[in-house]
């Protein structure tokens, strides 16, 4: 009986200390106007030209937010700055203006907690969202770091692993860092398309050193 006891006490606890132990993990990938991986030379010739756009896509493996399972989901961030993102030097580049384009898959409490996720993730950046729709997501992530996203007819992306070819100048390195809170690897961007009407522009900008393939745990 008085084990029986010591488990009814002590059960409340191991749900929550398992409660505390529950992580939100996936993919992530970036693609940029710029490039990210380059040499100042480079890198100097496109401040403050370009660089002013990114299409930022998270996929969830495993994991809550908010208390709202949201495994196997995706969420899009599609974002427009003033300046060149992530230019150290370039001064204010808020508010960057966003759209969010949430998994058509999800229910409504899933699609609230996917839009505050990507929030978290990229706060500076996701402060002022201009736009949201709700659309088909297809993110695929393979060996290599080629991956595919198709988000709805709005944006889309394709990249691929760097290699001996990508290295023009010899004096590559990470010039700009991720805008997202992840771990990620430079990759080649083979393709960077946003087609949508909320910014009043589109772009396309394929074939740079502009992605980056990586991992999100939270």
């Amino acid at each position: 009986m008085k084990s029986i006891m010591f488990f009814l006490v002590l059960f409340p606890f191991v749900l929550m200390l398992g409660a505390a132990d529950v992580e939100i993990s996936g993919d992530y990938v970036e693609v940029r106007t710029a490039d990210i991986y380059t040499g100042p030379c480079f890198a100097n010739a496109e401040v403050g030209l370009t660089g002013r756009e990114a299409i930022l896509a998270w996929r969830v493996h495993e994991g809550s937010w908010q208390g709202v399972s949201v495994k196997g989901l995706s969420v899009v961030a599609v974002i427009q700055a003033n300046a060149t993102l992530g230019d150290l030097f370039a001064g204010e580049v808020d508010p960057a203006r966003s759209i969010l384009i949430v998994d058509a898959v999800a229910n409504q409490p899933q699609q609230q907690a996917l839009m505050s996720f990507a929030k978290s993730m990229a706060p500076d950046l996701l402060n002022k969202v201009i736009d949201i729709e709700v659309a088909p997501i297809d993110f695929q992530v393979g060996e290599h770091q080629n991956t595919t996203l198709r988000a709805g007819g709005v944006a889309s992306m394709a990249t691929r692993s760097l290699g001996h070819g990508d290295h023009l100048c010899g004096n590559e390195f990470v010039y700009y860092p991720p805008l997202s809170a992840v771990t990620a690897k430079p990759a080649f961007t083979l393709e960077n398309e946003f087609r949508g009407e909320a910014f009043g522009t589109r772009w396309s900008s394929p074939s740079k050193k502009s992605a980056f393939v990586g991992k999100f745990v939270r």
